[in-house]
């Protein structure tokens, strides 16, 4: 299992298109083969930045989410409202507590 960290940063006028658009397909990501885990976080203070932190049972599913069309679906209608490059992690985790 692995983490992968997106940063992403939206023109302050089209951040509910994003948001609404998420909402509507936040459940079909967490449903795609692989997906352990998805969240999507805001900025306090920059909040036109946005973070999403999915987890992945391994790297072969990410692939293949990346090249669904169900991504290929999201990113087209998501890209249009950036107002910066996206920025993408995978990491390991090493600790976690609650």
């Amino acid at each position: 299992m692995f983490v992968r960290i997106v940063k992403l940063g939206f023109d302050p006028a089209k951040i509910e298109t994003f948001l609404a658009d998420f909402e509507i397909q936040k459940a079909k990501i967490r449903a795609f083969e692989g997906c352990l885990f998805l969240e999507l976080y805001r900025d306090k203070n920059n909040t036109n930045q946005f973070f999403t932190y999915s987890y992945w049972s391994d790297e072969d599913s990410l692939e293949n989410y990346r090249n669904s069309e169900l991504f290929k679906d999201i990113w087209a209608n998501t890209k249009i409202h950036f107002n910066q490059k996206p920025e993408a992690w995978s990491v390991d985790k090493l600790v976690s507590l609650e």
